[in-house]
């Protein structure tokens, strides 16, 4: 690992990164479905934020006698089985599903960070203990896990997203824990140890800004899995609940009408199933971009 951001002889001196930031930004350019994913995601996060301007109806409001009609001039989308205007609902519903992903991956990733920055840092009984842990709640399976929590719980976002951050951290505390394991025993590691600094700045100063890149290729991969854990308890039935809506909810939703409505299911499955590949792209090509060598192996 390139080691850009510490000098070994002063540890208090920090290097310029912009020309890293540049070489990574060049690399990730040329992987053309990481683009792809990157604009995807830009609209997608974009249409989110400002849905009160773009819905063209409120996502909530029922009118029986439009129920069930087909894409047409004035609903685009076509309408589900209350009436409601299906491009409305998707618009509203991409601010519950990403704000959910988003969150629960950015808790993930502090707790994560936290526990795995300890353990490889401080080893011995420090990190038995919280490798044991971690490996405890690995045994745990994900989604049934999840569902035994929201079975005891009102179902609302914050909560959801606490859910779905609780049963999700795990991998970042690995990799964390990994990294740290060899950036202790480092030559900056010894110089920062050898000026008196304290465990707590050597970590946070000196260890994690190396460590930052891996963590924040595993914060995107984070934010595509919660969306689909989301969607899948949603389809279940054990997550957001009418009205509020998220993708997973109108695609449980439309289940019952697969017949004679297929929109219902095809558009909210294709937000979907685009929001999470293009999540996936945008990973795998900061991946490329961070360690050019994978794209070779």
């Amino acid at each position: 690992m390139t080691l850009s951001t510490v000098s070994v002889a002063d540890p208090n001196e920090t290097l310029p990164v912009r020309s890293g930031r540049n070489s990574i930004w060049r690399r990730f350019r040329r992987n053309p479905l990481a683009l792809f994913g990157l604009v995807v995601l830009l609209l997608l996060g974009l249409s989110a934020i400002f849905a009160p301007a773009l819905a063209p109806f409120d996502p909530n409001e029922i009118n029986p006698y439009d129920a069930l009609q087909p894409p047409n001039a004035v609903h685009w989308l076509g309408t589900d089985d209350l009436g409601r205007d299906v491009l409305s609902r998707l618009l509203f519903a991409g601010r519950v599903s990403l704000m959910v992903g988003i969150g629960s991956a950015t808790i993930a990733v502090l707790i994560g960070t936290v526990l795995g920055a300890m353990a490889g840092y401080y080893g011995g009984a420090v990190d038995k203990v919280i490798a044991r842990f971690i490996d405890v709640v690995l045994s745990l399976p994900v989604v049934p896990l999840a569902l035994v929590i929201s079975a005891f719980t009102q179902i609302t976002p914050l909560r959801l997203t606490l859910i779905l951050a609780a049963v999700s951290w795990m991998g970042v505390a690995r990799l964390v824990r990994g990294e740290f394991l060899e950036l202790r025993s480092a030559q900056f590691t010894d110089a920062a140890r050898s000026t008196g600094a304290s465990n707590l700045r050597i970590i946070f100063r000196h260890l994690l800004p190396n460590a930052i890149s891996p963590i924040v290729v595993a914060a995107t991969l984070l934010v595509a899995y919660a969306i689909l854990i989301e969607s899948a308890l949603s389809f279940l039935g054990f997550g957001l609940q009418p009205p509020t809506a998220s993708w997973g909810n109108m695609l449980y939703n439309a289940q019952r009408y697969l017949r004679n409505a297929a929109w219902l299911a095809v558009f909210s499955g294709v937000v979907i199933t685009l929001t999470v590949a293009s999540i996936n792209f945008v990973g795998d090509g900061l991946r490329e971009a961070i360690d050019p060598r994978l794209k070779e192996r």
